[in-house]
């Protein structure tokens, strides 16, 4: 099952004793300097929750899986996301 926006924003308000108003401007704010901080090559970390951080990937070769041909794939960034111990331990 899958938690939608709204659903995280009422869950949210619920928990914090506020409105969801002010949940969901909280977790635009959230979102908002965790994409900017990404950009800037920042690491996110919330300890224990999660750690969030912007990888180089090297330029390799790749193979176009409908062709067979050999490309270039160019250098770039991705994003590395890291379960912490309290939400590994969650899942158990």
């Amino acid at each position: 099952m899958a938690i939608s926006r709204s659903d995280l924003v009422a869950a949210l308000a619920e928990k914090s004793g506020t409105t969801k108003t002010v949940a969901d401007s909280v977790l635009s704010s959230f979102t908002d300097v965790l994409l900017e901080a990404v950009a800037a090559g920042d690491k996110v970390s919330i300890p224990g929750i999660l750690s969030v951080e912007r990888v180089e990937r090297a330029a390799r070769t790749g193979r176009n899986p409908s062709t067979g041909e050999t490309i270039e794939i160019p250098a770039g960034f991705g994003v590395k996301v890291s379960a912490g111990s309290k939400l590994k331990a969650a899942a158990k």
